[in-house]
């Protein structure tokens, strides 16, 4: 048993020693390094090992640094390489041999490759490109409940002729697609695209590639590529089927979650409530979809809610728009015949006032209403004699009245009571 043992231990000592890499190792660097275009704002690098490359039987990496459009830098073992870049300024990188198990042996010497920026005549390309997406629901298949659109615009190249047209592509993830619907200038030159259908998963976190390219008799268009993070881009719908109920003091709010391929916890809100008798706004943040504050009871209220998608689910975007305002509250307008009514009070009072006004001006009470006598007493009654005198040469007449008492009226008066 024991001869045994030692055996094995033995061979497994010569071979741990013929893995371990020869201290006088000299790595050499990959050959036939190549750099192609492997579709929309994608690159290609492909190296071989060295043929002349000792200890086969060593563990090879290869260090990659990229110098355009931007600088990385990266290890792999493998012997290709696909990057998502913009390809419209060109691209270079350098690839050296590394041995994967020991970086502290020194590396090999780089090796360099190029892809010429496209041709075309500066100025031309597309200028202010700029993209949204936007998600709505699917009534055509139970497998995608949900669809999502593309809406792009840019600008016309300086430099560009007046008989430039432009050509809008998309890629996300392997799929490529040609747009279809251009809106044009009064040049009619595209100016914009629209996708109402496309491949792009709202949820997923791949980055959407579009490239633009033209043509025209007069010069070479110089294409355009951009990549666009789909957090950035999304134009998140606002919350659905708000409600909104008052119980004395007590605001309640609720709402559904937007239409989107993301559930219900992905969401932040903010509720908007504006007292329009008072002009005062209140705005509360939240992840839940319902909201109680404590309000006054003679208030009308215009409540909106918006979304955005929560961090824990993809990177933060922007907020959607405000959602169409709902209105609450005790300031409502008044029914028509309550207004008719008071109208109709307010133009009788008026009147009355006016009448009333008329009637103390041109004493037209009293002659309307003139004043009762009073029951006949027993005073006796008197003819009034009038005597006329004339004094002076100035003739003026004095009028004289005397009272001269009727014979016979107080005793006909006590025959007839």
């Amino acid at each position: 048993m024991a001869p045994t043992l030692l055996i094995l231990l033995w061979a497994t000592g010569i071979l741990q020693v013929d893995l371990l890499p020869d201290k006088k190792l000299v790595l050499l660097p990959p050959v036939n390094f190549t750099i192609e275009v492997a579709g929309l704002s994608q690159a290609l690098l492909r190296w071989e090992p060295n043929p002349d490359q000792e200890g086969r039987n060593v563990k090879l990496g290869y260090h990659v640094k990229i110098s355009a459009p931007q600088e990385e830098d990266y290890e792999t073992r493998s012997t290709e390489s696909k990057r998502v870049t913009i390809l419209h300024k060109g691209f270079s990188a350098s690839v050296q041999t590394i041995l994967w198990t020991d970086p502290s042996l020194p590396a090999s010497s780089w090796v360099s490759a190029d892809l010429e920026a496209p041709a075309g005549s500066p100025g031309t390309s597309v200028v202010n490109l700029t993209c949204t997406t936007n998600t709505a629901a699917n009534n055509y298949t139970h497998l995608r409940p949900y669809q999502v659109s593309l809406h792009c615009t840019w600008l016309v190249g300086k430099e560009a002729p007046e008989d430039t047209q432009y050509f809008l592509y998309y890629r996300y993830g392997s799929q490529t697609e040609e747009c279809q619907e251009y809106s044009k200038d009064t040049l009619k030159r595209n100016i914009a695209c629209w996708f109402p259908r496309t491949f792009i998963n709202s949820k997923g976190r791949d980055s959407l590639a579009v490239y633009v390219n033209g043509s025209s008799k007069h010069a070479v268009i110089k294409p355009f590529d951009q990549l666009f993070a789909l957090h950035a881009i999304d134009r998140v719908n606002p919350p659905v089927n708000i409600t909104a109920q008052i119980e004395g003091t007590s605001l309640s709010i609720q709402w559904e979650k937007p239409v989107s391929a993301f559930p219900m916890h992905c969401f932040d809100y903010e509720v908007k409530i504006y007292n329009t008798r008072k002009g005062y706004v209140q705005t509360e943040k939240m992840t839940t979809n319902a909201f109680t504050s404590i309000i006054d009871d003679i208030s009308k209220y215009s409540i909106q809610v918006r979304a955005a998608v929560r961090s824990v689910c993809r990177a933060m975007g922007l907020w959607s728009e405000w959602s169409q305002p709902i209105y609450v509250g005790n300031d409502e307008q008044k029914p028509l015949t309550e207004w008719f009514l008071i109208v109709l009070m307010a133009t009788i009072c008026f009147l009355l006032l006016i009448f009333s006004l008329i009637c103390r001006i041109c004493h037209l009470w009293t002659k309307l209403f003139p004043p009762v006598p009073a029951p006949k007493s027993n005073v006796k009654d008197f003819f009034v004699t009038t005597h006329y005198e004339k004094t002076g040469s100035n003739e003026t007449e004095i009028e004289v009245i005397s009272y001269v008492e009727e014979p016979g009226f107080e005793v006909l008066e006590d025959s007839v009571f």
